[in-house]
């Protein structure tokens, strides 16, 4: 098994953006409900009851409610279920605070999202010293919970695959470890579709061939899972299965300075619809970046194209072009090439069979005036907005094609009428008139 002589930690906020807006809500009203105590959620349109759940409370979880589904099916589960709207700035000022006390313990602290980062804690807790390890594991989750108020899991392994699986384990405010040796009893028996990295669509995939969890995956020829799911996916889930990762702690940030742009998709991108529906979203999207970075006089020169699957995986590709430059004709030339590579390769996402539900434009490398970095909050709203033009436009749709309908309905039982007629007393009794 790769990577026994590190000390690995993953850190993970307990249902992070509740327990940051039950904070504020008790900062501000003193005495209220903390909504972590009962059945609540954060997301979507408060007033409208639109959109999907971004975060829930655990009592919330035991009605059936869950992530990423549409606020409507969550009240179904649960009617009385309290929705808070999604505050960014607060989960941005927590998000940091958790940050600055994470680095206190390690330099080596990767921050993989704004509530979770590993921590590679080799040069203080050497591999052997599993009491170690717990101690200090537990030491940061006193500090976190006495300082800002809320909790952490902390998954503890050799790599960082483990140490992000043992976090997942029970919740709230606990420690778990998932060392090699403990996979065949801790890890096995979970269903394929708790494996990290493993999506609903290839647990569906793997199912079909009797595969039900993850020590059947472990168990399984890999040329099988290859045959099933692609070359590259199907290695992922055999080595993932038996806990195989040589993924290093890696502090670097992403750049710092980019301008960049993505659209969720009402339907999913494939092969078959790319060219038709994929490459103008990627043409918008080039323009976006191209206007906002003309604004505020950037010019930059890498250019980075992203998708999202329909697995809810990411995956980008970039490149750097021979100068600097800001117009829109240029960034789409780069995003469709890159497309071309991620997409549509000997090697592409279309060849494995994954879909596309997100795709993304950027440039980075900026140089002339400053420019604020585009947050992963400021992101998040920006896609809310562009979810909510697409349910306008989505609802001016529907009614069109309910419209539609009415009419269509209309004429055919008012040609069934005519027929009845003609039938009965002869045929041009009664006709349509003309407009």
């Amino acid at each position: 098994m790769e990577n026994k002589g590190r000390t690995i930690f993953h850190v993970d906020v307990n249902s992070a953006f509740l327990s940051w807006s039950a904070l504020k809500r008790l900062a501000e009203e003193p005495g209220s409900v903390d909504l972590r105590t009962i059945p609540s959620a954060v997301g979507g349109d408060v007033k409208t009851r639109h959109g999907v759940i971004t975060a829930k409370s655990i009592p919330a979880k035991k009605y059936g409610v869950q992530t990423g589904e549409p606020v409507v099916k969550a009240l179904q589960k649960c009617p009385q279920l309290v929705l808070v709207p999604a505050d960014f700035e607060t989960y941005q000022k927590y998000s940091h605070a958790l940050m600055d006390i994470l680095a206190q313990y390690t330099p080596l602290l990767q921050q993989m999202s704004v509530d979770e980062a590993f921590l590679d804690l080799t040069d203080r807790i050497p591999p052997g010293d599993r009491e170690g390890a717990l101690a200090l594991a537990g030491e940061i989750r006193s500090k976190v919970r006495d300082s800002l108020g809320f909790t952490v899991n902390v998954g503890i392994s050799c790599n960082k695959l483990l140490a992000k699986m043992a976090s997942d384990f029970q919740k709230p405010d606990r420690t778990h470890t998932l060392y090699p040796e403990e996979i065949p009893a801790r890890m096995w028996p979970l269903p394929i579709g708790s494996l990290f990295g493993c999506g609903k669509q290839t647990a569906q995939k793997l199912q079909l061939i009797g595969i039900e969890t993850i020590g059947d995956a472990a168990a399984m020829d890999v040329t099988v899972l290859q045959s099933v799911l692609g070359q590259r996916s199907g290695c992922y889930i055999w080595k993932s299965a038996n806990g195989i990762s040589t993924s290093p702690v890696t502090p670097e940030r992403e750049q710092a300075k980019s301008v960049s742009n993505e659209r969720t998709l009402a339907d999913d991108i494939d092969r078959e619809n790319y060219q038709t529906d994929g490459i103008p979203v990627i043409r918008r999207l080039s323009q976006k970046v191209a206007g906002r970075m003309q604004k505020a006089g950037l010019v930059g020169q890498t250019v980075t194209f992203q998708v999202k699957s329909n697995e809810f995986n990411r995956y980008s590709r970039q490149m750097s072009l021979p100068g600097l430059t800001d117009r829109a004709e240029e960034i789409e030339s780069a995003a469709l090439y890159l497309a071309d590579k991620l997409l549509s390769g000997p090697d592409g996402l279309f060849h494995e069979g994954v879909t596309v539900r997100l795709i993304g434009v950027g440039v980075s490398r900026l140089t002339q005036k400053e420019m604020h970095q585009m947050s992963l909050f400021e992101w998040a709203q920006q896609n809310e907005e562009e979810e909510k033009v697409r349910r306008e436009e989505e609802e001016s749709a529907r009614r069109s094609e309910e419209k539609r309908k009415a009419e269509q309905a209309r004429q055919d039982k008012l040609n069934t009428m005519m027929e009845k007629i003609n039938g009965k007393f002869g045929s041009g009794t009664i006709k349509k008139g003309e407009r």
